[in-house]
């Protein structure tokens, strides 16, 4: 795995430094503020400490000159020979590696009950979840992806119930309705496997693999022996765990008062003990923005049965609004209230489903323009980021078995100078967005990694070129690390376009 060229230039520098690209050109290529933390605590001037890292930088071989800005910065301008170490640093596993120690974990997501197919807003949870998880793998832990269904209770009975009814050639009241019932009453038997095979393979299709499934029935028979173990009361006939005490926001019914028959909360208390006691360093829930109100019970109930709490954790999204042709639309050609991930799929292609569902920020609401999205153009974010890549293909196939090596012919050109400098972003990038499980960053910065590559590309020849072996590698690590982001959020890096 190559090393981090940024990391051990500043560690050169000293265990306090921490180097930043500045905005403006003429403040070198990496700058640093260490000299204004540092000041205080040596009780010197800023400047003067300035000073002192300038020089010492300035005797590095790598660095070409160093200087002092404003109350204490120091800039630094870097000799082409560094930008050819870190060429030379780019790998197949650059980027990743960051985890400190790493942990197993498991992330459970979508967990949608098998009464009909997937949504968009249960695509959007596993769009993120997954690349969460795919974030967290690169960056060194074991990670596990766990699908939680309920296949009892009173939801269950109504969908087999509809089902049923449409077997007979009715509608039933209240009940399920659209085409994928109709489709199930064709098929004799249970048709609660039925959906579930089909759930499975529209996940697959949407590139998320569960390593396990697990059965909410099946776990509730462990109930009765965890129900002591929880701190309790009786009130109103029904019985309540005290998770107020335990730092959730109230208290929560655990068995019913009519009939004593467990609630869906009770129904998490033996999933969390199984899931821990399956030995997950870390268990993250993925949940809709209408479960903030539990967010805290799982801690609370870790709590209460004497698990460290913060081997749990609580991830939310926001809804997806999607619009066509300027207006809100439903666009199902199923049922006219929901639209269903084959549908959305088949409308603009996984790749830009993936993407689209990632994009922003898990505390945002997503509006997804259905035509921007599957449009072919650079004016697609994900077709822009997509051809990047096959167009670096293009020119490394059409460069046979031409000599591709880090050293420059010559002095390196300003576009050359700042695409290396935004390869190197990776390592950063990709660890901050997995400590903030924020995958929305990695397209954002793919995105730059684009533009500086297609700047690039417009201003210098790349093959039949004095510097051709070096930009074939320049262009060989850009192809890598664009590869790299778009597999992070579930992306396909198309050779071709």
């Amino acid at each position: 795995m190559g090393s981090d060229p940024v990391k051990g230039l500043a560690a050169a520098l000293g265990a306090e430094v921490e180097l930043e690209r500045p905005s403006e050109a003429e403040h070198g290529d990496y700058a640093t503020n260490a000299a204004l933390k540092l000041a205080g605590a040596r009780r010197r001037p800023p400047r003067e400490v300035a000073a002192e890292l300038a020089e010492q930088a300035a005797a590095l071989p790598q660095v070409e000159r160093a200087e002092i800005a404003g109350p204490g910065f120091v800039n630094l301008f870097l000799a082409d020979a560094w930008f050819t170490d870190a060429l030379a640093a780019i790998d197949a596993d650059f980027g990743g590696g960051s985890a400190a120690a790493a942990q197993r974990i498991q992330v459970e997501m979508v967990s949608a009950n098998p009464t009909g197919p997937i949504t968009v807003a249960a695509a959007r949870n596993g769009a993120y979840g997954d690349s969460v998880a795919r974030l967290l793998a690169f960056a060194g832990n074991e990670v596990s992806r766990e699908y939680y269904y309920n296949d009892a209770g009173a939801q269950m009975e109504l969908f087999q119930a509809s089902v049923a009814a449409s077997r007979s050639g009715q509608t039933m009241e209240g009940g399920y309705q659209g085409e994928y019932i109709k489709e199930l009453a064709a098929t004799p038997g249970d048709p609660v496997p039925a959906m579930l095979h089909r759930i499975e393979d529209s996940l697959e299709r949407f590139r998320i693999h569960f390593d396990s499934w697990v059965l909410q029935s099946e776990l509730e028979q462990r109930l009765p022996e965890l129900l002591p173990r929880l701190d309790t009361y009786e009130k109103d006939g029904a019985l309540w765990a005290r998770s107020s005490a335990y730092g959730d926001e109230e208290d929560r019914v655990l068995l019913r008062s009519e009939d004593r028959t467990p609630t869906y909360r009770a129904a998490d208390v033996p999933y969390l003990v199984d899931k821990l006691e399956r030995g997950f360093d870390r268990a993250i829930y993925v949940l809709g923005a209408d479960h903030h109100g539990t967010r805290n019970w799982y801690a609370a109930v870790a709590r209460m049965l004497g698990y460290d709490p913060a081997r749990v954790e609580v991830l939310l999204y926001q809804l997806v609004h999607l619009t066509k042709g300027g207006a809100q639309t439903k666009m199902s050609k199923r049922r006219g209230d929901v639209v269903f991930l084959d549908e959305f799929v088949e409308e603009i292609g996984v790749d830009a489903a993936r993407w689209y569902l990632v994009n922003r920020g898990p505390d945002q609401t997503i509006d997804i323009d259905i035509d921007l999205a599957a449009e072919r153009s650079q004016k697609n974010p994900v077709y822009y980021v997509q051809y990047a890549h096959a167009r670096i293909a293009g020119i490394l196939r059409n460069a046979g078995d031409a000599d591709v090596a880090p050293t420059p012919a010559g002095p390196l050109a300003v576009e050359e100078r700042e695409l290396v400098k935004r390869l190197l972003e990776l390592p950063g990038v990709a660890a901050d967005a997995a400590e903030k499980r924020g995958p929305q960053a990695i397209p954002a910065y793919a995105i730059r990694v684009a533009d500086d590559f297609h700047r690039f590309y417009h201003e210098h020849r790349v093959l039949e070129s004095e510097q051709q072996s070096f930009r074939l590698a320049l262009c060989r690590a850009t192809q890598g690390v664009i590869a790299r982001c778009l597999d992070l959020v579930g992306v396909d890096a198309p050779d071709r376009m």
